[in-house]
């Protein structure tokens, strides 16, 4: 009989929160890690012969999933700080539209994409759902810095900046969907707006061509109270209806906020199949309100967890948002128990794997998914004494605590620091953005 191959890595720690099976820890054990995907998780006195170099023991550590953010508009991020203000419409027609008319370009795209990452990997997140302008330039330089990510392309019925119209948007679309078909980080999905932005027709025809590639649909819905009266009056049904009566609400689905989703429509997501991200820390900045979550979760909903850009929200933190998710649940219910701190993970993990169509290779520490893995340190004056390891990751931790992380096996941080992206050349270029940020932001106050 051949003898198993010794695997290529070893991360042994204190702890591991597999995320499958729901709820359970792990003490003293390691992750075996071959070809970039988990071979075995073990305990940690029982690793094959290896040559230490290829051990990375973190004694005062937990390892759990790469965190997954299942909606952002990464560029965004340049965007930072800026645009705080009135309700969504007012502040989408007034303040963030008008500054993207005079900044968006590919620099732009690629410049804040790449601090998007950056910020994301330090936070352990290693998958990114993205919905922006040139999303060629978004693909290209999410793999290039060895994130997974799924880009969505907008579907844009009128000429941008970006496309001339319907037509060039769905051919973009199919174009970048070709060329990572077969990568194993970079996928794509569709980004339509929000139901008030789309035809029936365009709505129809997503459907078809998704359906056929079998690529996800992401979609703001239900994002303001303003939407649905705006929608019935301007289409003669709910933004939900609309998505129902074009065969879109289905498990590719992935409806972004649902802040404002009734009881009935909750049901019918349910059943349908689809996904909802929750966004809560924007929702709150913008006065949209707090979503439904619990009873999303108790109709069977696959709820997973999203920053939104950071124009409206100023960080790209998931950790954060789980607690935010957990503190909101528990206090808008006045059940403390609504949202467990291992449920939170599920939701900042898993929930965001399945959304995306990832479930079976990333969102969980199994053998046979790709290693993408965070590692956080429990140690410390504002941690310790860990007594239950999730609550710790969840309420106490936060994303600061994130030291080392690997996707498909390959470390991106070590010890806090990027492994291969330069921070310092970024940062120059972010700073050279920002100060045409603040020109912009001049010129649109004076108009």
């Amino acid at each position: 009989m051949a003898e198993r191959a010794t695997p290529d890595l070893a991360i042994s720690a204190r702890w591991i929160l597999p995320v499958e099976p729901a709820g359970a820890t792990l003490e003293e054990h390691a992750v075996l890690v071959r070809g970039g995907r988990i071979e075995a998780i073990v305990p940690a006195d029982r690793l094959p012969p290896m040559d230490p170099e290829r051990i990375v023991s973190r004694p005062q550590h937990v390892l759990l999933p790469g965190l997954v953010n299942a909606h952002t508009h990464a560029a965004m991020s340049l965007l930072r700080a800026t645009t705080p203000g009135p309700a969504l419409d007012a502040w989408l027609r007034e303040r963030v539209w008008p500054l993207e008319a005079r900044l968006v370009s590919p620099d732009f795209v690629a410049d804040g994409t790449e601090l998007a990452i950056a910020e994301m990997l330090l936070g352990g997140i290693t998958c990114f759902a993205d919905m922006y302008f040139h999303p060629e330039v978004a693909a290209r330089v999410a793999r290039s810095s060895g994130v997974r990510a799924v880009i969505g392309v907008p579907i844009f019925e009128q000429a941008t900046r970006w496309t001339s119209g319907l037509d060039d948007s769905l051919g973009r679309c199919l174009e970048l969907h070709d060329r990572y078909r077969s990568d194993a980080l970079v996928g794509t999905s569709f980004a339509l707006h929000s139901s008030s932005l789309t035809t029936d027709a365009t709505l129809a025809h997503v459907r078809t061509l998704a359906d056929q590639l079998q690529c996800p649909v992401m979609i703001h819905l239900l994002e303001a109270a303003s939407e649905r009266p705006r929608v019935l009056r301007n289409h003669g049904r709910g933004p939900l209806e609309r998505l129902e009566a074009a065969g879109l609400l289905n498990d590719l689905l992935v409806a972004v906020h649902c802040v404002h989703a009734s009881a009935a429509e909750i049901e019918r997501i349910a059943h349908g199949g689809a996904s909802v991200v929750h966004c809560p820390a924007s929702n709150l900045r913008l006065g949209n309100g707090i979503a439904p979550v619990s009873t999303m979760r108790e109709a069977g909903v696959n709820v997973a967890l999203g920053t939104d850009g950071a124009a409206s929200n100023d960080s790209l933190d998931i950790l954060a948002e789980a607690r935010l998710a957990a503190l909101l649940a528990c206090g808008s219910t006045g059940n403390g128990h609504a949202l467990s701190a291992h449920e939170a993970l599920g939701m900042a993990t898993l929930a965001g794997a399945r959304s995306l169509g990832l479930a079976d290779v990333t969102g969980s520490l199994l053998p046979g998914k790709w290693a993408d893995i965070a590692c956080m340190a429990l140690h410390g004056p504002a941690i310790e004494p860990v007594t239950d390891v999730a609550e710790a990751v969840i309420h106490a931790a936060g994303r600061a605590a994130v030291s080392d992380v690997w996707i498909a096996g390959r470390c991106v941080v070590r010890d806090r620091r990027l492994v291969h992206i330069d921070t310092v050349d970024l940062m120059d270029r972010c700073r050279h953005q920002g100060a045409r940020v603040v020109a912009a932001l001049a010129a649109n106050a004076g108009q």
